[in-house]
């Protein structure tokens, strides 16, 4: 797929891991797209303004602000944008919150290149079908403390005081299989 560097899909990768990007950059160029880098939302923004990308790829937590942010300035940029979310953590409550925001795809790291421009060719998502059926209580507290979990670094003392839980409470919980949907 080797064309003219104007004529290439314009895609915007952002995320805060260098390492990650330049193997990602390198993967996503050797399929077609020009691929510009930013390692945060507050870099990624000015990049988007000058020239609103066709295709992005972002990253949910990082540095500074959330790539949440930039979901919706991309959208409001340019709502045929066909975004990719990609998270080392990933939640019910953030995909959902990403799709509504103009996300097409939410992707759990560590994803490929094939995987993500696989995603770019999901439907759009008020194309998608609702879930009739909410998780579980018994989910999103296990998502919740998951979440608690990564941000303390994995943690547990920390975690458990966080959500004022006593530490064997949360290790039995974490013992625990996660609960099915």
């Amino acid at each position: 797929m080797n064309q003219p560097a104007n004529e290439q899909p314009s895609l915007l990768l952002v995320d805060d891991d260098t390492t990650f990007c330049s193997v990602l950059s390198r993967a996503l160029q050797k399929r077609g797209f020009a691929v510009s880098v930013a390692y945060s939302v507050e870099d990624a923004t000015p990049l988007a303004q000058d020239s609103p990308p066709e295709y992005a790829v972002i990253d949910l937590k990082m540095g500074g602000a959330s790539g949440l942010v930039l979901i919706r300035t991309l959208h409001e940029l340019d709502p045929a944008t066909r975004i990719v979310v990609l998270t080392g953590y990933a939640s019910i409550a953030t995909a959902v919150e990403a799709i509504k925001l103009g996300a097409t795809q939410y992707l759990a790291k560590p994803a490929n290149a094939d995987e993500i421009v696989a995603a770019f060719g999901h439907l759009p998502s008020d194309a998608l079908p609702l879930n009739v059926q909410p998780p579980s209580v018994e989910r999103l507290e296990w998502e919740h403390i998951q979440r608690v979990l990564n941000e303390n670094q994995g943690n547990i003392s920390a975690t458990a005081r966080a959500l004022n839980m006593h530490r064997r409470t949360l290790q039995r919980k974490l013992g625990k299989r996660p609960v099915s949907d």
